[in-house]
């Protein structure tokens, strides 16, 4: 059974970093895409980024090209989200997801991290 904890959430100042952690089991994951999305109340989940578990091939969003970066370390089937230049609007509950087939839409996915809350306040 494939799961997917993240770690990391909470609260950081306009301008600050923060790390976000999920760690993947249950299966070999050697092929598989990893992404984050995020999501606020009322709103769909926002595709942010993916990574590819093998070739370590990354895509971002447009919102977040330049700010956020995602790596993997395959040794510990775990993949991250640095985010970096934090605004306000960044505030929203985030979720990495994972799929044999890379995607930018949430539907694609076909499993879940539990989603730890980030907020950027000051």
């Amino acid at each position: 059974q494939v799961q997917l904890v993240e770690s990391g959430g909470g609260l950081v100042q306009p301008g600050g970093s923060l790390r976000l952690s999920c760690a993947a089991s249950g299966r070999t994951f050697s092929g598989w895409v990893m992404a984050w999305f995020r999501q606020t109340p009322g709103e769909e989940r926002e595709f942010i980024g993916y990574i590819s578990w093998s070739g370590g091939r990354t895509y971002y969003a447009d919102s977040v090209k330049g700010r956020f970066t995602i790596s993997r370390d395959n040794a510990k089937n775990t993949v991250y989200l640095q985010m970096n230049m934090l605004n306000a609007a960044d505030t929203a509950v985030y979720y990495c997801a994972a799929d044999p087939v890379r995607a930018v839409v949430a539907a694609r996915y076909g499993y879940w991290g539990q989603g730890p809350l980030v907020t950027v306040s000051s």
